[in-house]
């Protein structure tokens, strides 16, 4: 058994076949997580998950990058086609009470993304501050709610981790997904008592030394679909797929395909209190 956790059949890119890709992983003992990155699609991701008793669940949050606005990738958007270029502002309350399905395991994917940054000092300040003010918002309603976190962080570790020190609960529960930071920064994620999550991005850069010192417990396996399709398979990636992540773990950490896949599963369940 495995446990996809972070995937995006919640995103347009399913839209007219995301039952028969729920079937075919959860005949193949692949369970998943299903991330939302705006209020749409979290909804879309709860909906999903209330349609099956076990191997589908929910996270709901906001993606940094939907602070701004701008034109998005339409593999994400189409169940409502008017979000392709409006930006969105954090509403407390209306999360809260989306999270009120049992299905809801996570709050995620929030954090920090600054590839698309302004090119002034002004406008980076201003920039930065609406993505942390986000942040600790949902980092309070996790709070609330005894949720783990799914981090979502591109260019942004140090910040990030700045960030959730400064948070006034370090106990909390979470994952930092598509890891690619450096070791020094996994290490300081790993003390918080983060776990790293890889997928596919696992085949295109070299994070070989950093999964080979990231001890078992620590380690969780996402495919961040319909993105990062893992070799050696082409196209949209599904959940299914995340058997390659886990086969290349293996591999790199000369374990057995059976062993990373148990422990792994183990993680999540601990992560995200799944227990069925």
């Amino acid at each position: 058994m495995l446990i996809d956790t972070h995937a995006h059949l919640n995103f347009a890119a399913f839209e007219k076949d995301v039952k028969k890709i729920i079937q075919r992983s959860v005949e193949n003992d692949v369970w998943m997580i299903n991330v939302g990155t705006q209020y749409n699609t979290s909804e879309r991701a709860v909906e999903i998950a209330d349609g099956y008793k076990k191997g589908v669940y929910a996270a709901i949050g906001l993606h940094p990058l939907h602070l701004e606005e701008q034109k998005l990738d339409k593999s994400e958007v189409g169940f409502l086609p008017k979000f392709k270029t409006r930006s969105e502002e954090f509403d407390y309350e209306r999360y809260k009470k989306l999270a009120q399905s049992e299905k809801v395991i996570a709050v995620g994917e929030i954090g920090l993304d600054y590839y698309y940054k302004p090119k002034t000092k002004r406008k980076l300040e201003i920039f930065k501050q609406k993505q942390r003010e986000a942040l600790l918002n949902q980092l309070r309603l996790a709070q609330e709610l005894d949720l783990p976190v799914i981090f979502h962080c591109r260019m942004a570790h140090d910040d990030l981790i700045q960030t959730i020190k400064q948070f006034n609960n370090l106990t909390m529960r979470g994952t930092i997904h598509c890891f690619t930071g450096n070791w020094e920064q996994a290490e300081e994620y790993m003390n918080m008592g983060f776990y790293l999550g890889f997928n596919g991005i696992i085949f295109k850069l070299n994070l070989d030394e950093i999964i080979r010192k990231t001890p078992l417990d620590k380690i969780l396996v996402e495919t961040d679909c319909p993105y990062l399709t893992p070799s050696p398979m082409t196209g949209r990636n599904e959940p299914l797929y995340v058997k390659y992540v886990a086969e290349k773990i293996a591999k790199i950490k000369n374990l057995s395909f059976e062993e990373i896949a148990k422990i792994t599963t183990q993680n999540a369940k601990k992560s995200f209190k799944i227990n069925q």
